[in-house]
Order: structure tokens, then C-alpha cells, then sequence
């Protein structure tokens, strides 16, 4: 995966996965395949996280989500955040159920309000969001 980045997680085995897909602008998230569960669940473990099974599974995210809130950060005196202030952290609700931190790119932060549409967008092989239709 390259050099080491210090707004990423440590790449192991398990995560593999997901941050290659990412790589190829593809959200991943995991599905319980447990009767009577089904849930999916963000970030990636290796058993569900509501029912405990560990029959969970990859799968494809629509890449759909809804605003749940968020912030501008005009300072972050962290590497690389520094060089991209102002920027949008932000919490988005899949649209299959999970609740995922994020930043929303694209856009002036004085257009976002709860519940907006938004769509993944990829930056260097990282998931970000920003506003449907946009």
C-alpha cells in the first residue's frame, strides 16, 4: 500500500480487503449472515457486533448516505490535516444502516444541513463523501 500515512489505520490482514477495494473507489462494508441478524455493520470486524456471530461477510455499499452531523476544522496542527484545513469532519448514516465516520469534501460547508443526501467520492484510496448531485 505505499508509504506510511498517519491519517490512515495500519493496513493488516483482516482490513486488506476493505482498503483495497477503496483503492479501486469501492465501499465495503460487513453483513451478518446470522438467522434472524442480517445487520451490517462499519468498520470492519471480524463478528457482528449485535449479535456476536462471526458468520459476516464483504459486501458493496451503494455508496448512498444521509448527513448525521458534522464540523468544520479550521485548525489541526496534525500532519497532513494541517495543509487541508478548513475541512468537514463529519458522521454519515449509510444507506445500509451503519453510521460511519468521514469528511465531507466538494461543496461550501454553509450548504450542508442534517439529513442531506450525499454519495462516496475517493481521495488517494480513502472514502470521503459529498453532496448528491454535486
Amino acid at each position: 500500500m505505499g508509504a506510511a500515512r498517519f491519517d490512515l489505520p495500519e493496513v493488516d490482514a483482516f482490513t486488506r480487503t476493505y482498503w483495497e477495494a477503496a483503492a479501486e473507489e469501492r465501499l465495503l462494508v460487513r453483513r451478518c449472515g446470522a438467522p434472524g441478524c442480517g445487520r451490517a455493520h462499519h468498520y470492519p470486524r471480524e463478528f457482528c457486533p449485535y449479535c456476536w456471530s462471526e458468520d459476516v461477510t464483504w459486501e458493496e455499499a451503494s455508496g448512498r448516505a444521509t448527513l448525521y452531523t458534522w464540523s468544520v476544522v479550521h485548525r489541526n496542527d496534525l500532519p497532513p490535516f494541517g495543509q487541508r484545513t478548513p475541512y468537514v469532519a463529519a458522521v454519515v448514516d449509510l444507506a445500509e444502516g451503519p453510521r460511519m465516520m468521514t469528511e465531507v469534501v466538494g461543496g461550501a460547508p454553509g450548504e450542508l444541513r442534517a439529513g442531506a443526501e450525499l454519495v462516496a467520492a475517493f481521495r488517494e484510496g480513502t472514502p470521503v463523501f459529498r453532496l448528491a448531485g454535486e
